[in-house]
């Protein structure tokens, strides 16, 4: 899959670097040992971080400043990275979803970047392209129904959006069936060599709790 990030995205943030992992898998509705990870990440984070000190996490404070400047308030349409901690934050744990989703969530909370998840077989098309999300343009988020992603940075296929940071689409969206995923690690905090560790973390996960070799993994810069 190629990933291309557009002209209108450089622009805006040319500091973005992408992680990109393909990677061939089984996926299983639930798996203790990575829910024992899971548990012991959001105590980590619960001990270091309150609601109001997690946007001072780079990945999450950048990410914030990029919806900024792309004309979207963060607050409103939160980024997944903080939702996620946000959440646990607030008492509740992490929903339960499928090992692949599960393992994405732990990555993105343990790195504080937005990671997109995808099945590869869903997505139209050998390449996807990172823009700006038009007004009206039609997207309906996992869980959430039609959203509004006017100025939020979009991966669209060949026949619409199926990313944002703030939430994937139901269209491409992992499920039980998806034997061939694409994880896309967001690094709006241009911190490659970090974008790459998380990318790593993602590999090594996948290793362990999904029948995978790890899959390939790919750097791409708006530089």
């Amino acid at each position: 899959m190629e990933i291309i990030l557009s002209d209108e995205i450089r622009q805006v943030w040319p500091q973005l670097c992408v992680a990109a992992i393909e990677a061939s898998v089984i996926n299983t509705p639930h798996n203790d040992s990575l829910w024992e990870e899971m548990f012991q990440e959001e105590k980590t984070l619960s001990e270091r971080y309150s609601p109001d000190s997690l946007k001072s996490r780079p990945g999450i404070e950048a990410t914030r400043k990029a919806y900024r400047a792309l004309g979207k308030d963060p607050s409103r349409y939160r980024p997944s990275n903080e939702a996620l901690v946000r959440r646990f934050l607030q008492g509740k744990h992490l929903y339960e979803i499928s090992t692949l989703v599960d393992l994405n969530n732990l990555a993105s909370i343990r790195w504080a970047y937005s990671i997109g998840g995808f099945d590869l077989d869903l997505i139209n098309g050998n390449r996807l392209i990172l823009g700006i999300g038009q007004k009206d343009e039609p997207y309906e988020g996992i869980g959430r129904g039609p959203l509004n992603i006017e100025n939020l940075p979009v991966y669209r296929d060949l026949t619409g959006g199926i990313g944002t940071p703030t939430s994937d689409n139901e269209r491409t969206k992992i499920s039980l069936s998806t034997r061939r995923l694409l994880f896309l690690v967001n690094g709006y905090d241009g911190n490659c060599d970090l974008t790459l560790r998380c990318g790593k973390d993602l590999q090594e996960l996948l290793r362990k709790y999904a029948q995978s070799d790890g899959g390939t993994l790919t750097l791409i810069t708006g530089q």
